[in-house]
This record gives C-alpha cells, sequence and structure tokens, in this order.
C-alpha cells in the first residue's frame, strides 16, 4: 500500500460520499468532474480497496468507504481547523472562526452579535453552522460551541452563560380564535406543535406537561426553527424561549406557573485555542451576547 497517499484523493472521495455522485462532488469541490473521477481511481488503486459501485441511483459506497468515512472526516476537519489557524497569523484580530449553535440560537439570538463583533475587528470572518448535533471540539468540526450541555471534556473550556428558560407559547390570533387555556388538562382541546422523532428534550418535558408527546402533536416538526415558525403563523401551542416571547409582539406565554423548563447554557472551546487572538474575543463577545439575551 502506498504511504503518502495525497489529501486531495481522500477530499474528493470523501466529497463523493457525501454527494453521491461524480457530478455532485465535482461541483462541491469546485473541480472538473474528470479529476475526482482520477482521484477515486487513484485511491482506489493506492490502498488497493474498492470504495463505490454504480447503479441507477449514482454511485453507491462499498463497506470499504464506509469504514474510511469517520478518518477521512477527522483529516477533513484537520485541514479545515489548519487553514483557519494559518488565516489567523498575523497582528490583531484576523482569519476565521468557526461557530456552532442549534437552530434557534443561531437564527434569533447569535446574527447581532456577530454583526457588533465584525463591525469591531473587520479582519475577522466568522462560519456559524446551525445545527443541533454536538459539534465535536476535539475534532475541531468548530472552534467555539454553543451547546445546552456542560461539557465534561478536560481538554475544553467551558463557561456557562445561564440557563435558557423555556415556556409554552402561541400567537394571539390562534388564541382569539381557539381559547386560552387555563390549565394543563385543557391543552389536549388544542393543536399543540412538536417534534416527530423522540429527543432528550421530549423525555424532559414529559416530567412535568405528560402531555407533551408524539401522538398528541397536531403538527409536527424535527425543526426548531420550524416550529417557531408555526407559534409565530399562529398554528397552535409549542414551547420557545422566554426571552423570544417577551421580545415577540403577539406572542403570549400561556401556563406558565405550570410549566417551565430551564437549560443551562455554556459558550466551550478547545483549550488550544486560549492563546487566538480571533477564539478569545468571539468566546467573550458570544458569552457577553447571550448573557444580555437571557437577562
Amino acid at each position: 500500500m502506498d504511504s503518502d497517499i495525497g489529501w486531495e484523493l481522500y477530499r474528493s472521495y470523501l466529497s463523493v460520499l457525501q454527494e453521491g455522485s461524480l457530478s455532485g462532488a465535482a461541483r462541491a469541490l469546485g473541480v472538473a468532474q474528470p479529476t475526482v473521477g482520477r482521484h477515486v481511481a487513484a485511491l482506489e488503486k493506492a490502498l488497493r480497496l474498492s470504495l463505490f459501485t454504480r447503479s441507477p441511483l449514482g454511485l453507491l459506497p462499498t463497506e470499504a468507504a464506509l469504514a474510511l468515512r469517520s478518518y477521512a472526516e477527522d483529516m477533513s476537519s484537520t485541514a479545515a481547523a489548519l487553514k483557519r489557524a494559518a488565516e489567523s497569523q498575523g497582528e490583531g484580530v484576523v482569519g476565521t472562526v468557526r461557530v456552532t449553535a442549534s437552530e434557534v440560537v443561531g437564527v434569533e439570538v447569535l446574527p447581532p452579535v456577530i454583526a457588533q463583533l465584525q463591525r469591531e475587528h473587520p479582519g475577522l470572518r466568522v462560519e456559524l453552522v446551525l445545527t443541533d448535533r454536538v459539534q465535536d471540539l476535539l475534532r475541531r468540526e468548530a472552534d467555539i460551541a454553543v451547546r445546552m450541555a456542560q461539557p465534561r471534556q478536560a481538554s475544553l473550556i467551558a463557561r456557562r452563560v445561564g440557563k435558557v428558560a423555556l415556556g409554552l407559547a402561541a400567537h394571539e390570533t390562534y388564541l382569539k380564535d381557539r381559547g386560552t387555556p387555563r390549565a394543563l388538562s385543557e391543552l389536549s382541546a388544542h393543536a399543540l406543535i412538536g417534534f416527530d422523532r423522540e429527543t432528550p428534550f421530549l423525555r424532559a418535558a414529559r416530567k412535568s406537561l405528560p402531555i407533551w408527546q408524539h401522538g398528541n402533536f397536531m403538527l409536527r416538526a424535527d425543526s426548531d426553527l420550524a416550529q417557531l415558525a408555526m407559534i409565530r403563523a399562529g398554528a397552535g401551542i409549542g414551547v420557545c424561549q422566554a426571552a423570544l416571547i417577551k421580545r415577540e409582539p403577539g406572542l403570549v406565554r400561556i401556563l406558565s406557573r405550570h410549566f417551565a423548563i430551564g437549560l443551562e447554557t455554556w459558550i466551550t472551546m478547545h483549550e488550544d485555542l486560549r492563546a487566538s487572538p480571533r477564539c478569545k474575543v468571539t468566546f467573550d463577545a458570544l458569552s457577553r451576547g447571550l448573557q444580555r439575551h437571557l437577562s
């Protein structure tokens, strides 16, 4: 086996794996399709493995391709982190910082914080990754993460910024049409908005709100943003951040005495980035911005 395989071969293989075709991978990488094909063929020859088989649906990964995927993803994350670190060398706060946060926090809370940060540091570029999946800081998938759970790894720096208060909310137009429930038992007569799949949040919510389960949801979406949009549109009753309810015209918090959940919120980054100016100023700005939001 060739021990000196270039990263570009692995990158093309990973892109084909993610996109499902040579043409899709070529578009994603910004290169010609024949180049991707040559890279995959060269990697298969070097590894002495078959990585893809052709089918009417495109290129299907072999068992070997799937087994190698996590290692290629680690290489990709490390290469991206190396590029961000290289871009930040020099005087002042410059370069790229990659931040990950949940959908609602990323859309509803962080944009003004990032805008102010960019005004203060024009040389700083921010990559905002919106996902509820826990990005692995140890694998350098992101530089800084906003998380709703305290990280346990010793190599991570974490700062608690407070609790995100959650409550039940509906738009005033919905309540005008359907009435305002005065007791938890009255929720069964309303259009409830929740998740389609089981989540840790659902299990936690059911401890104080037994009705909050899949079979009782009239409207279902696994996206927090989609649920928030339906609440705003007056489609039903759902769970929402208390801070968003307060600032949103038309939204009304209901049954606050009966249902309230607080989610601990943390800003986290790898300890190796402690001395990085780009990461330090971003870490501090996110912390201040989230504290203002929660207060």
